[in-house]
């Protein structure tokens, strides 16, 4: 039996704000366990919560930004429920009446768009967190957590495939970033999800029993995870078993995914407005502030990088997939005054590529803007060829200074004086007289071998496009 997937996200965005979303107590990350916990957070008998308006403004700029309707009026409920690590037995969430309404996101699969619904987008706060590690036995609660403000995305079940969920996921925390409004480091849970998977029978209606994958943090762990469901769900339908709906966790030790527990419906959490919490109203003056303060968003600089530059929608699609990453493109095509998609080729190409291996992000690079962009003038104004910039490169990563200061050091300016080239080639066929026969008999193949064997020679400094023309000139002499 062929079988239908069917995916929708839930995307825990945290706040990048300084205090909390209902108290003043700090939201930095690494501090001592239950020291930025206060007695709001708490829920301590006679304290009050007050809403944080960066938070409102933070969401209202996701949802003008996806397009959704900012909800004039909403409301803050309680989400009543038993947690260890959830001090006051309730969470303060949004259910019928959320901040932001439907909306949508495009992404890419394959060279073609597909529209990803965004059911809701509500604000809410965190839980503490369980530790489970050097207690002998027992847990510990680290509170600290504890009202860190949440921007909960919900999807609609729009995707059919892991690779399309994490499309979808991708394209979440690179806006996110873009709005300023979550840093998106996932090794510190400040972007997570849970994913909610279900199959059914190819060309089936109604969707199949789904389970709720919690906590995934990371990309990878999303894709496997989803994988891992997708199997078990089919073998057991197709060994005559049903599917239980349920909260599952993912384990990344044994890449496999187990029962947490039933998984709750809406009734179960008795939601009802948080007395202590008037409904939230937002002015259209409020909204068009925001409006002008929102950034050129990813998909209105990949059509400009594309128009403006010439680049192909493969090259403006990797580029704008950070802001961090789009400002040192347009950076270096400034300050080096060189073609366009040369400087996207070594940002995309030999930049990227250290980055990946240190594990580093773009803000954290050891070749800086104006260091890139002065080896870009060197290839363009032929003083290195593009092969030798790749040593020049290599050099300034490892901290060996400036492109001109590498280039004269270690002596590796091109050859680009005819004479000079014509002596180096005069060399290689002189060398090669059984190539040279079979090339003229009609091996043209074997001209680059010549070429090759005159860069070598020449140690990778004759220009490439010389040597090209004037070897023709001289094999077919």
């Amino acid at each position: 039996m062929a079988w239908e997937v069917v995916i929708g996200l839930e995307i825990h965005a945290q706040l990048a704000t300084n205090s909390k979303i209902f108290s003043g107590a700090s939201t930095a990350y690494g501090a001592p366990p239950n020291t930025q916990a206060c007695a709001v957070d708490l829920g301590l008998p006679g304290v009050l919560p007050v809403l944080n308006e960066k938070v409102v403004r933070m969401a209202a700029k996701f949802g003008l930004a996806i397009g959704a309707p900012v909800a004039p009026r909403s409301v803050f409920a309680r989400k009543n429920y038993f947690y260890p690590d959830l001090p006051k037995g309730y969470q303060i969430s949004q259910y019928e009446l959320p901040i932001v309404n439907k909306g949508q996101i495009q992404i890419e699969i394959d060279g073609k768009e597909k529209t990803i619904g965004i059911t809701r987008a509500h604000l809410e706060e965190d839980a503490g967190k369980s530790l489970h590690e050097d207690f002998q036995g027992l847990s510990g609660i680290d509170l600290n957590r504890t009202g860190t403000p949440l921007l909960e995305i919900v999807s609609e079940p729009d995707m059919r495939s892991p690779k399309e969920a994490i499309a979808y996921m991708k394209k979440i925390h690179s806006l996110v970033r873009y709005l300023d409004i979550c840093d998106g480091n996932m090794q510190e849970g400040s972007f997570r999800c849970d994913a909610n998977v279900s199959v059914r029978p190819q060309g089936q209606k109604e969707f199949g029993t789904r389970s709720e994958l919690k906590n995934l943090n990371s990309f990878r762990f999303v894709e496997r995870a989803i994988n891992i469901e997708i199997e078990r769900q089919i073998d057991l339908l197709e060994s005559g078993g049903t599917v239980r709906q349920e909260t599952r966790l993912y384990d990344a030790d044994k890449n496999e995914t187990r029962p947490m527990r039933s998984k709750e419906e809406a009734n179960d959490y008795r939601y009802f407005p948080d007395p202590d919490l008037l409904p939230l109203l937002i002015e259209s003056e409020f909204l068009e502030q925001i409006k002008a303060e929102l950034p050129e968003l990813p998909d209105d600089k990949k059509q400009r990088f594309i128009q403006q530059y010439g680049l192909s929608l493969y090259d403006a699609s990797g580029l704008t997939s950070s802001r961090e990453l789009a400002d040192y493109f347009e950076e270096i095509v400034k300050l080096s005054n060189s073609d366009a998609k040369l400087c996207a080729n070594w940002v995309m190409g030999d930049l990227a590529a250290l980055l990946n291996k240190n594990n580093l992000e773009i803000t954290d690079s050891k070749v800086s803007t104006i260091q890139l962009a002065a080896m870009l003038r060197r290839i363009s104004d032929k003083t290195i060829s593009g092969k030798i910039a790749k040593q020049v490169f290599e050099a300034m990563w490892n901290g060996e200074g400036d492109a001109d200061t590498i280039i004269e050091k270690r002596g590796l300016k091109q050859v680009t004086d005819t004479g000079a080239i014509e002596k180096l080639i005069d060399e290689v066929i002189v060398n090669n007289p059984k190539q040279l026969q079979d090339y003229r008999d009609g091996k043209e193949k074997l001209f680059g071998f010549f070429v090759g064997q005159v860069m070598k020679v020449s140690k990778g400094k004759a220009n490439p496009k010389q040597v090209n023309e004037l070897l023709k000139k001289k094999l077919e002499g």
